[in-house]
């Protein structure tokens, strides 16, 4: 019988190729990630403890004392719901906060329109250094102090000496009561607080316009659309997260205005400027009433809060996000 040699099979051995690389660990990634790690926890915990000594804590305490009668001097004593009641009854308080809400709807208003309208305008018509150079001029006014900024417009349209009703003197016109009529005290307050505050809209509108597709626009210009039919159909449905963001500020700022309307006309004339937060201040420190100064403190921030939420649930409809 002749055997029948059984073929050998040879393995080869697996290529360099084929094996499964291994990461390659540099000396101490492992440490520097642990660093970057402990460094981005750091971080958070300072912003963390920021917003609990400086907001929530100051909310809470704010809270509690609203169910307290306390002048500083005794101690404090359990009042329930009384200051809340009282806050129902008082009609001076319940004005001023009208006066807020319409001082607020007014200020948001102008200036988003107003930075809406220069953003388009300096977008439009401006190359990139134009564009620098207006939104720093724009926005420069944001950055001085606002307590110096209003004892200088106080000074600026005082009704005998102000620099204002002296120009407009020598043009035949007389003396314009900005502060000492009710009517031109809100006005004058709305324009100022405008004034200093649109810079930061404006600088919003123009980076949201300048994200613009351009694809979008030249679709648009060759179909025949023209520039307010643009404006009103395309950029502004593409950059409404932009002004919704802008409206939600310029809303919780100006529903917190104290500096301008303290400062130029200490809430008058009467109480044609006294807004909520002037209201909360004479309350407590003036007349030491700080639980029911807490009380109207946390009604105007529960008031926020639902004139946010009504923004936030318009923009359902009114917002397009891509």
């Amino acid at each position: 019988m002749s055997a029948t040699a059984s073929p050998v099979r040879t393995q080869r051995a697996p290529s360099r190729e084929a094996a499964p690389r291994r990461p390659v660990r540099r000396p101490g990634a492992r440490r520097t990630a642990r660093r970057e790690a402990l460094f981005g926890y750091a971080m958070i915990g300072l912003a963390m403890l920021f917003v609990t000594v400086f907001t929530f804590l100051p909310i809470v305490a704010s809270l509690v004392l609203s169910f307290f009668d306390w002048d500083v001097i005794s101690p404090p004593r359990w009042a329930g719901l009384a200051n809340y009641e009282r806050f129902l009854n008082d009609q001076p308080v319940l004005q001023s906060f009208g006066v807020t809400i319409v001082m607020a709807l007014a200020i948001v208003a102008l200036q988003l329109s107003l930075g809406l309208f220069l953003a388009v305008l300096v977008n439009q018509r401006t190359s990139n250094f134009g564009r620098t150079f207006f939104r720093t001029a724009f926005y420069l006014p944001l950055l001085a102090s606002t307590a110096a900024v209003a004892i200088f417009m106080g000074y600026l349209f005082d009704y005998k000496f102000g620099a204002i009703n002296y120009y407009l003197s020598l043009l035949g016109v007389s003396g314009v009561p900005w502060l000492t009529s009710p009517l031109g005290a809100q006005v004058t307050i709305v324009l100022i607080v405008v004034w200093q505050q649109v810079g930061f809209t404006f600088v919003l509108f123009v980076a949201a316009l300048m994200s613009v597709p351009t694809d979008v626009l030249e679709a648009s210009s060759i179909d025949g659309a023209g520039p307010l039919r643009t404006l009103f159909r395309i950029k502004i449905p593409l950059i409404s997260p932009t002004i919704l963001f802008a409206a939600v500020i310029a809303m919780i700022n100006a529903m917190q205005l104290f500096d301008q309307p303290y400062i130029m006309t200490k809430g008058g004339p009467g109480t044609a400027t006294t807004t909520a937060v002037i209201s909360m201040y004479q309350t407590g420190f003036q007349n030491l009433q700080f639980g029911y100064s807490s009380a109207i403190s946390i009604v105007l921030l529960l008031l926020i809060l639902a004139v946010t939420g009504i923004q936030f649930l318009a923009s359902r409809k009114l917002v397009f996000y891509q």
